[in-house]
């Protein structure tokens, strides 16, 4: 019997390879998707991709999503609360497991497994112990194509942002920094590979500094308008600031 599971969905690569490597294995059924969003401004939470582009991703992987949405700043306590009432939901759904595309942060993992310890829900990482040089060039070998949506200034040049993942952002990448990102140096969002029925259409827009951070906006193809220069302009979401550099 194939064991019911939820993918935990950033929209980045290490989620999207992640579903591509479950769906080989013969003992689980990837039902849907979760991701958590910033409630203030609609976006996924640390990657800032926009929610309207996250519903194309489930589309186009052909699996429903659910929205876990989060204020900002949200505390622990009220975070657990957020989550707990999801595993709850969860299980009367019939869900046996959750699934993340954790690669090797053993506090990350155990963080997780305690969380659901005695929920009846079981923690699944399918992508546990990969060396990430290996992992990192099988992704870009496979197909997998992602854009970088966010950098850290303290470890990456703000240049990686908007860049897409692939053999010559690789070549490029410091030796002391891990070809998958995982202690959070970039971010990213999957639009096209082996995991997807057909690509997401996006446009890149701009990059901008917040928060300590560099962020390269994602944006819908139709998202793209045409200002008084007769050039392409952003359209932004309504409300929500952005500081360019």
């Amino acid at each position: 019997m194939k064991k019911k599971t939820l993918l935990s969905w950033s929209s980045g690569k290490d989620s999207a390879w992640a579903l591509h490597i479950l769906r080989q294995q013969p003992d689980v059924e990837v039902v849907g998707l979760f991701c958590t969003i910033n409630q203030e401004v609609e976006r996924v939470v640390m990657h800032e991709v926009r929610v309207e582009l996250i519903h194309q991703q489930s589309q186009n992987v052909g699996l429903p999503i659910q929205l876990i949405s989060i204020p900002r700043p949200c505390s622990s306590s009220e975070y657990g609360t957020i989550m707990k009432s999801f595993v709850e939901q969860a299980k009367q759904q019939g869900i046996e497991c959750f699934a993340f595309g954790d690669l090797f942060l053993e506090d990350v993992r155990m963080y997780r497994e305690a969380k659901l310890a005695d929920t009846g829900i079981t923690p699944i990482f399918p992508l546990w112990g990969m060396p990430t040089e290996k992992l990192s060039k099988e992704m870009v070998r496979s197909g997998l194509r992602a854009i970088i949506t966010c950098v850290d200034p303290k470890h990456l040049p703000s240049d990686f942002a908007g860049q897409e993942y692939g053999e010559s952002f690789l070549e490029r990448l410091p030796a002391n920094i891990d070809p998958c990102g995982e202690y959070g140096e970039f971010h990213s969002f999957a639009f096209d590979g082996p995991m997807f029925n057909k690509p997401v259409n996006i446009s890149i827009g701009e990059t901008v500094s917040r928060d300590g951070f560099i962020f390269t906006d994602v944006l819908p193809e139709q998202h793209l308008t045409t200002g008084s220069s007769g050039l392409p302009t952003v359209a932004l979401a309504p409300g929500l600031l952005w500081v360019a550099t």
